[in-house]
């Protein structure tokens, strides 16, 4: 343990943040460095407790009061190494995670938590900076030959596990670049695109060839893959969106978030602007989802200078502090300000939208909302219309930030016909095998959505199983299967 009384001594302190007049004005991550002293005080605060509950809360199983203890001795080369034990990309989780980890600290039964994340993130820009991060290149090749289906965090981490394990690994793409939903899901102002290229440049020269332009199952025949690779896996995600089948929604001006945002991340990667390009400049937005995918709609519409921005979310507001039916260590059900948030929004809780209202032109021109409220309807809770609630809200832009309802099904997993479970994700045995001989899935694609640090840890633990399949026995890291599985 650090500073025995640091927790005692020292109170939580918020991630430093650039202003946000400074950040609207381009798109560079909104996140500022921290300070030496600062990080080591906030890293002091860790406890090391007997039993430590951020263990629980991190699907990863990261060792988090080991670098948090090498942090405040300032032995930064040793923290890197216990931070990569577990996860290959900190850079990723310590940028876009919600952090359960926090949720679960022990110090946060009275007060406030350790500032996990932070660290974790300051630990990753040091090692690069420093060049402490360099390929690990696998003593011997298997002959053996794997292919993923798909790049996202999950694929990439499996990759890079069976590479570093001998394998011959092909990641197959459907997008021009890789990266999945981090290349294009996320916008860069939450995570530059330069993480993913670092990563990627690491992993080739570990042996991984990466394959874009590449839709298994419609560019490619799945059973190709089958035939001339040892073992297959799907890491695809949970990409089926969820629409809102309301009067009205066939109006122009009516979009996915995820129709929305890959457009804007192209621009920023230099890609030229398409003639169908949507711009909130100008425009009065309204963003149907109050989650992070909403708030990642957020903050580009305010960037492209949207004329005013509503937020709606069908749940109620959630309280400051957590309620006790939500005890620790159980994921504090809290309201939350993401960065965007601070730029500019009204958010609305507890609406629903009745109908999308055009204009002469079929353009939409307004919403129109009610208040909904949970009641019990026949033994299960339902929400029900507030009678005279009505109101509208201008709208020239809506987006759709609903969530997912599970992986796409129509191509390659017709085409392999896997089982799928009651929710329509992909089913693995304990060993992550679908019920296709030689084919596993990881990630999304059978858990349903989801954080990208469960994409990470079942990606890793795929790829033990995967090396286990072919070899007989595994020297991977060991990941403990989830439960929910």
């Amino acid at each position: 343990m650090g500073k025995v009384t640091g927790f005692m001594e020292i109170g939580r302190a918020k991630q430093p943040y650039r202003p946000v007049e400074d950040r609207l004005q381009d798109w560079r991550q909104v996140m500022d460095p921290w300070g030496g002293e600062e990080l080591n005080q906030q890293a002091s605060r860790c406890m090391d407790c007997g039993i430590p509950f951020c263990h629980q809360g991190c699907p990863l199983g990261n060792l988090i009061p080991d670098w948090n203890d090498l942090v405040y001795r300032e032995q930064w080369e040793e923290a890197i190494e216990r931070l990569h034990a577990t996860n290959n990309f900190p850079e990723f989780t310590g940028s876009l995670c919600p952090a359960p980890c926090e949720g679960a600290c022990v110090l946060g039964i009275n007060d406030d938590p350790v500032n996990i994340k932070a660290v974790e993130l300051s630990i990753i820009g040091r090692a690069w900076e420093e060049g402490w991060i360099q390929p690990e290149i696998a003593d011997s090749k298997s002959n053996k030959t794997v292919a993923i289906v798909g790049s996202g965090p999950a694929g990439m981490a499996a990759a890079q596990q069976l590479a570093r394990a001998g394998h011959s690994v092909t990641l197959y793409e459907r997008d021009d670049r890789i990266g999945g939903l981090l290349r294009y899901g996320i916008p860069e102002f939450k995570m530059e695109k330069r993480m993913i290229d670092r990563r990627m440049h690491q992993m080739e020269a570990e042996g991984v060839t990466f394959v874009t332009n590449a839709n298994i199952g419609t560019d490619i025949e799945i059973e190709s893959l089958q035939q001339e690779f040892d073992a297959v896996i799907l890491t695809g995600g949970a990409c089926e969106r969820r629409d809102l089948p309301a009067e009205g929604r066939e109006l122009s001006g009516i979009y996915q978030a995820m129709e929305y945002l890959p457009m804007q991340n192209h621009l920023c990667e230099g890609d030229d602007k398409p003639s169908d390009f949507i711009d909130a400049k100008d425009k009065h937005v309204v963003i149907i989802g109050g989650g992070d995918t909403g708030a990642d709609c957020l903050g580009t519409a305010n960037r492209q200078g949207a004329a005013s921005v509503h937020q709606l979310e069908i749940m109620p507001q959630a309280p400051e502090l957590r309620a006790e039916s939500n005890p620790w260590p159980e994921w504090p059900r809290i309201y939350r300000t993401a960065s965007a948030h601070e730029e500019g929004v009204e958010r609305l809780y507890s609406v629903s939208t009745k109908r999308f209202i055009g204009n002469e032109q079929n353009n939409v021109k307004a919403l129109e909302l009610v208040t909904v409220e949970m009641k019990e309807v026949d033994g299960r809770m339902q929400f029900a219309e507030v009678e005279g609630s009505k109101i509208e809200v201008p709208c020239d832009l809506a987006l759709l930030a609903m969530g997912f309802t599970g992986p796409e099904k129509p191509g390659m997993l017709e085409q392999l016909d896997v089982a799928l479970d009651v929710r329509g994700n992909v089913i693995a045995d304990k060993n992550w095998m679908t019920n296709v001989e030689g084919v596993f899935v990881a990630g999304d694609m059978q858990r349903g959505q989801s954080l990208i640090v469960w994409a990470i840890a079942e990606g890793r633990a795929a790829a033990k199983c995967v090396d286990e399949f072919l070899m007989g026995s595994s020297d991977l890291p060991a990941v403990v299967k989830p439960i929910s599985c």
